[in-house]
């Protein structure tokens, strides 16, 4: 396709600090106030752009300031003056250029699919080799301290449909997580639970904590300990019923042959922002596949931007069959960075036919939000 010969000319980023409602606690850390983003900005020749976004959380994935820097040291001389026909190669020359930063790549990758499908025409789902679902059911995550707030907030998404709740657990004290769990399921019966430790549990009691668990039927139990503790996770996954699935674990495809020869799982948590983008996490969704376990759509703490290129690539891929995370440009951004509101209707994130990702960036939000910025054209 000639379009794609044009070459990239500009490339923008905007580290944005974002506003949010509430508290939330979870296994590794806590957030509160604002989320950090960075988003990035491709221009071709015709004056065609695509966006992508990075969501790095410090103590999971990286620093915005660290992706920045990712974006105008190592990127960019990747990246201006290539056609955008050479996304592999600009992609295969960014995971060399720099260690880690798994989430400045997945924003690039983003922005390359992005630009690719508004130059052929094309949504992204359709450059991954074509849909296989056109939408996702979506859970929401329960985690603030404050059970009241979240008590407000289970009745308001269960009003609009959602079937599926991920309540974040070991921040504070068992008897507190058994208590939320008899609490949704009394008073949501149709509900599907799911538990997510974030890694907050030690070694040494997990297996009596995770069985307490086990034992009121949840849907499946994630990440309980550090993800250096595989012996740990094998064990944990021989003594419950419940699928135990693994997220921080998980980074890589590589990861994911280890994991799946040591059995730690039943399940996996495909997200882009931790492997390095779509291609990345369609290829752990595949090696997983292949070992008979199942993948679930994760995400970090994204705007819709973000939500939109996990959801493309959740709608390409077969076995990320479990679901979608993609909550927080609806439930927990004071204001998202879309032009419209993020698809989500009756608990079902919907993944749209247009070109691209398919969606409208608001670029006075993204400014008005930044709190640093990088700019290069090609002279």
């Amino acid at each position: 396709m000639h379009e794609l010969k044009e070459k990239i000319i500009a490339m923008d980023a905007w580290h944005c600090q974002l506003p949010v409602n509430a508290r939330r606690d979870h296994g590794i850390g806590s957030v509160l106030g604002t989320i950090d983003i960075v988003i990035i900005r491709l221009t071709s020749e015709s004056g065609v752009k695509g966006f992508g976004e990075a969501s790095p959380w410090p103590v999971f994935n990286g620093s915005a300031e660290a992706t920045l820097s990712a974006f105008n040291r190592y990127f960019k001389p990747h990246v201006l003056n290539k056609s955008v026909a050479e996304r592999a190669s600009i992609m295969r020359l960014a995971e060399k250029s720099v260690v880690h930063c798994f989430d400045a790549k997945a924003a690039l990758e983003t922005a390359l699919l992005d630009l690719s499908g508004k130059l052929t025409s094309l949504p992204v789902y359709e450059l991954l080799g074509g849909r296989v679902r056109e939408t996702i059911p979506l859970s929401v995550s329960i985690a603030n301290p404050d059970f009241d707030q979240d008590k407000a907030l289970a009745d308001r998404i269960h009003s609009d449909g959602v079937r599926l709740i991920k309540l974040k657990t070991g921040f504070k004290s068992h008897a507190f997580d058994l208590q939320r769990i008899e609490y949704f399921q009394k008073h949501f019966p149709e509900t599907a639970i799911r538990i997510d430790y974030n890694q907050g549990l030690e070694p040494v009691d997990a297996l009596r904590t995770v069985k307490d668990i086990d034992a009121m039927n949840v849907s499946f139990i994630e990440q309980p300990v550090a993800a250096k503790h595989w012996q740990c996770m094998r064990r944990l996954r021989d003594a419950t019923t419940a699928p135990l699935l693994a997220d921080e674990s998980v980074f890589t495809p590589d990861d994911m042959v280890k994991a799946a020869e040591a059995g730690i799982c039943d399940a996996v948590s495909v997200k882009i922002m931790k492997c390095g983008g779509l291609t990345r996490g369609r290829e752990i969704a595949s090696v997983a596949e292949a070992a008979g376990i199942a993948a679930y759509g994760g995400d970090m703490f994204e705007s819709g931007l973000a939500h939109m290129a996990g959801a493309q690539l959740i709608a390409a891929c077969q076995n990320i069959s479990l679901g979608c995370e993609f909550y927080q440009a609806k439930y927990y951004l004071n204001e998202d960075i879309l032009a419209q509101p993020f698809p989500c209707e009756n608990g079902l994130v919907s993944v749209p036919d247009k070109p691209g990702l398919g969606i409208e960036i608001n670029e006075d939000a993204i400014v008005s939000y930044s709190i640093n910025s990088i700019s290069q054209t090609v002279s």
